[in-house]
């Protein structure tokens, strides 16, 4: 009931983000409403502070926020699950490999660049630029003995960067502006709707429990999409046909809303303060990052046929949320996307930290700004 009553204290602010959104989806924009909704509570976290109760610990609005949002794009995914994403990764599996390989060096490249220019430590530098999660690698890092607020203040940066640009790329590759909507083929169930769709929350809500207990990487997502993935999958198998659920577009809409708001939120002025060098470095890096991953997705489009907009947008070193609500705006497939940036995501968290730990213990020693 507590928690009840804060969510419901942030929804005068999710209401004036949505503005945003809105005020970017009348220019054309592809994923205009999450690119909205993140640029205008940066503005609000930064010049009004929104803290308060209603955030908890002053870091934003409530994290359910973004977890209910997740799990919205998760259902939604799992709604456009096909084989044909699974066979694509089953047939390309040493390239794709490779490419994630080369995210986790490249990384690493850009933690060192990063380390030599600014004054941050490199244990900081090295988790700051590893793709891992706004939420996962500050963690991490902390316990490891880098600076938190240094590594998430790096890993914002990158985040805002990659879903501030990839999107205009893949969007111009694609040429495409239009959100990927579920088909409405005609089946059985077309005269249950609401029931399916109540099938597939509860199949994206077991999900859910079922990807914390594996510690899975974005669970409210991954997990999501795996339940509804599994209860798409079992109805199809049985009426030998494409379910059509009850899912208004103002549903991902909304998914979309809460996901830049809780991003943007995050963006708080001591978090620029006393640290130019690591915000230039931290653009310059995000740059570095962007620029290689996206060539060697030009790389791998070819090779593979896979199209290169899902290339893009596989291999891009953002979020798995950021990345799958592209996905869905530009048609792309999301399924392979999400799977891929869920398995870089997973490498990451199981190798890099003892990597990163060991690295720096045979750096010399520079203290945190």
């Amino acid at each position: 009931m507590q928690n009840l009553k804060l969510m419901l204290q942030n929804v005068p602010l999710l209401t004036i983000t949505s503005l945003g959104g809105l005020l970017l989806y009348t220019t054309g924009i592809s994923i205009a409403w999450l690119l909205g909704s993140l640029f205008t509570a940066s503005i609000i976290s930064l010049f009004l502070k929104p803290g308060g109760k209603a955030s908890r610990t002053n870091k934003g609005i409530h994290p359910y926020w973004r977890q209910i949002g997740q799990a919205i794009l998760g259902i939604q995914l799992g709604q456009n699950l096909h084989f044909s994403s699974l066979n694509i990764f089953e047939d390309h599996f040493i390239l794709i490999s490779l490419m994630l390989l080369m995210s986790i060096a490249v990384a690493l490249l850009s933690g060192m660049m990063l380390w030599h220019f600014s004054k941050a430590s490199m244990i900081t530098c090295l988790f700051g630029t590893t793709p891992g999660g706004m939420s996962a690698m500050p963690a991490i890092a902390e316990e490891a003995g880098a600076n938190a607020l240094v590594v998430s203040l790096i890993q914002t940066i990158r985040i805002l960067f990659v879903i501030g640009t990839v999107p205009f790329i893949a969007g111009k590759v694609n040429n495409q502006l239009h959100i990927n909507l579920p088909g409405s083929n005609h089946s059985y169930l077309e005269f249950f709707p609401l029931l399916w769709t109540f099938l597939l929350i509860i199949g994206s809500i077991i999900g859910v429990e079922m990807g914390k207990r594996l510690k899975l990487p974005a669970p409210w997502l991954v997990g999501s999409m795996i339940g509804a993935s599994i209860s798409q999958l079992f109805i199809t198998y049985f009426y030998m046909n494409d379910a059509s659920p009850f899912w208004p577009h103002i549903i991902v809409i909304l998914a979309q809303v809460m996901i830049g708001a809780s991003i943007g939120f995050q963006v708080k002025k001591e978090m620029f303060r006393g640290l130019g060098r690591i915000i230039y470095g931290g653009l310059a890096t995000s740059f570095l990052m962007v620029t290689i991953m996206g060539s060697c997705s030009i790389w791998i489009s070819k090779i593979t046929q896979i199209p290169l907009v899902t290339c893009i947008l596989a291999f891009a070193p953002g979020g798995i949320a950021e990345m799958a609500s592209t996905s869905m705006a530009l048609n792309a497939d999301s399924t392979f996307v999400v799977t891929v940036q869920s398995l870089r995501l997973i490498a990451v968290l199981i190798i890099m930290p003892a990597m990163l730990k060991f690295i720096s213990l045979q750096a010399p020693i520079k203290t945190d700004q």
